[in-house]
C-alpha cells in the first residue's frame, strides 16, 4: 500500500464546499440507523433441550430478501464515505495540510474507538469463559461479535488510500473508476468459471474501493451537472440491470448474500442510490435542517462509528440476558419467524436502537477527542496502517476470543503510534476541530 500526497492543484474537482451538506449528513445517519435494525432483527434466541440456540433469525426465510432492498445500505454508505472523504481532504490542503496528516487522522478517529470496544468484550469473554458459560457458546458470541468488523477494515482502507485515489481522479476520473468497477467485475467472473469461493473476498477492495470513487464524482459536481434526465436513466438502467441479473441467477436477490463477500451486483445498488440522491438531494437537505432531524443527525454523526462498534455487543448481551431469564423463569420463547417472535419484534428492536444509543453516549469521547500531536513518517503511517488491518483482519477470520483480542489489542495500539500525527507546519490541521468533525 503506498500513500501518497496528491498534488496541490485541483483542476478538475469543484472547490470544497464551505459548510457541511446537512442532507448527506442526515443520509449517512439513516445508514447507520439501518445497518442496527437490520443486524436486530436477524438476532435470534431460543431455548432448546441442551440449553440456548443463538441463530441467525434470517436464515431460510423469504422476507430477507425484500427486506434487503430497504436496509441494505452500505453501497450508499461507502459512496457517502467517498464524498464526505474526498472534500475534507480538499479542505485540509486549502490549509496546508497533508495527506500523511489526513490518513493519520482517519486512522484515528477509527481505531481508537476500537481498541477499546475490543478490548471490552475482550474482559467479557474471559469472564464468560471463567463463569463455566460452555465453550460453543462464547465462540458463537465472539464469531457474531466480529462478523460486523468486516467494515472497519475495509474503511479504513478505502480511507487509507483515499489520497491516492483522490489524485487519481484528479488526473483521469472515468478511466479509474472504470479499471475498479472492471475489476470488480473480473473477480465475480473468475469466482463463477473456478469455483473457488475465496476468490470474491478480493472485492473486499475492488467493490467499496468503486463505491468510494463514485462518491468523489458526486463531491466535485460531475454528476450535478449531468442533466435530470440521464441521471435518472441511469439509476434506473442500474436497477434493470440488477433484476436482470437476479433474472437468470447470476446474482441473488437477497442483497445481503451479496455482501459476504460482495459481488458487483453492489455497485448497481450504489448507481441506483446515488442516481436517486443526486435526484432528491435540495429536498433532502431542506428536510435535513428540521429541528428534529438535525438533532437526530448531529446525534449520530459525531458516535457514527462508537455506534457501529457497540450495536452487536448490545445485541448480543440482549440475547444473552433473554436466555437467561428465559431458563431462569422457564418462560417458552417464541420459535423464530413465528407470529409470536414477529409481534415482539417492534419492541425489540426499540430496545436495541435505545440501549445502543445510551452506550453510545457513554464512549463517545474515544471518537471524538484529537488525535495526539507526535512525529511521524510515510513509512510509519504505512506500517502503522497495516498493523491495524492485520489487527481487525485477525479478528475475523480466525473469531473473535481472549487471545484474538489481545493480539488484535496489541497491533491496534502499535497502528495509532505509529501513525501518531506528524507535528510538522501544516499537518496539525488534520487535528483541527473542523477536521474531526468530519465523520469516518
Amino acid at each position: 500500500m503506498t500513500i501518497v500526497q496528491a498534488p496541490r492543484a485541483v483542476s478538475t474537482t469543484a472547490p470544497p464546499r464551505a459548510s457541511r451538506d446537512t442532507g448527506i449528513d442526515f443520509l449517512r445517519a439513516l445508514c447507520v440507523l439501518g445497518v442496527v435494525l437490520l443486524h436486530a432483527i436477524m438476532v435470534g434466541v431460543t431455548v432448546g433441550e441442551s440449553g440456548p440456540v443463538f441463530d441467525n433469525a434470517s436464515d431460510g426465510t423469504a422476507w430477507i430478501a425484500p427486506l434487503s432492498w430497504f436496509l441494505q445500505v452500505m453501497p450508499l454508505f461507502f459512496v457517502i464515505g467517498g464524498f464526505s472523504g474526498l472534500l475534507a481532504y480538499q479542505r485540509m490542503r486549502q490549509r496546508g495540510g497533508t495527506a500523511i496528516g489526513f490518513v493519520a487522522g482517519r486512522v484515528h478517529r477509527l481505531l481508537r474507538p476500537a481498541i477499546f470496544t475490543i478490548a471490552v468484550i475482550g474482559l467479557a469473554l474471559a469472564l464468560l469463559t471463567v463463569s463455566g458459560v460452555p465453550a460453543d457458546l462464547i465462540a458463537t458470541a465472539g464469531f457474531r461479535y466480529g462478523q460486523p468488523l468486516w467494515f472497519l477494515g475495509v474503511f479504513l482502507l478505502c480511507q487509507a488510500l483515499l489520497p491516492l485515489l483522490a489524485a487519481s481522479h484528479e488526473r483521469a476520473p472515468l478511466r479509474t473508476i472504470g479499471a475498479l468497477a472492471v475489476a470488480a467485475i473480473a473477480v465475480d467472473v473468475l469466482r463463477a468459471a473456478s469455483g473457488l469461493e475465496g476468490l470474491g473476498f478480493l472485492n473486499l477492495a475492488f467493490v467499496w474501493m468503486t463505491l468510494q470513487q463514485l462518491g468523489f464524482f458526486l463531491a466535485d459536481g460531475s454528476i450535478d451537472r449531468l442533466s435530470r434526465g440521464i441521471r435518472a436513466a441511469a439509476g434506473g438502467a442500474a436497477l434493470l440491470t440488477l433484476v436482470v441479473t437476479f433474472a437468470f441467477g447470476i446474482y441473488s436477490p437477497d442483497l445481503i448474500a451479496n455482501i459476504n463477500p460482495p459481488t458487483a451486483a453492489l455497485l448497481l445498488v450504489g448507481v441506483a442510490h446515488t442516481s436517486l440522491l443526486s435526484l432528491h438531494r435540495e429536498r433532502l437537505e431542506r428536510f435535513s435542517r428540521r429541528p428534529r432531524v438535525a438533532a437526530f443527525t448531529g446525534f449520530v454523526t459525531v458516535r457514527t462509528m462508537t455506534i457501529y462498534l457497540w450495536h452487536m455487543p448490545v445485541l448480543l448481551l440482549m440475547a444473552g440476558f433473554t436466555a437467561v431469564f428465559a431458563l431462569m423463569t422457564g418462560m417458552t420463547l417464541p420459535a423464530l419467524d413465528s407470529a409470536g417472535w414477529w409481534a415482539g419484534r417492534p419492541l425489540w428492536l426499540a430496545t436495541a436502537v435505545a440501549l445502543t444509543a445510551l452506550v453510545a453516549v457513554a464512549f463517545t469521547r474515544f471518537e471524538s477527542q484529537p488525535a495526539p500531536p507526535a512525529t511521524s513518517s510515510r513509512r510509519r503511517l504505512v506500517v502503522g496502517t497495516l498493523s491495524g488491518l492485520v489487527g481487525i483482519v485477525l479478528l475475523l477470520a480466525l473469531g473473535t476470543s481472549v487471545a484474538t483480542a489481545l493480539i488484535a489489542i496489541a497491533l491496534i495500539a502499535v497502528s495509532l503510534r505509529l501513525s501518531s500525527l506528524s507535528s510538522a507546519p501544516g499537518a496539525s490541521q488534520s487535528a483541527s476541530p473542523a477536521a474531526r468533525l468530519v465523520p469516518a
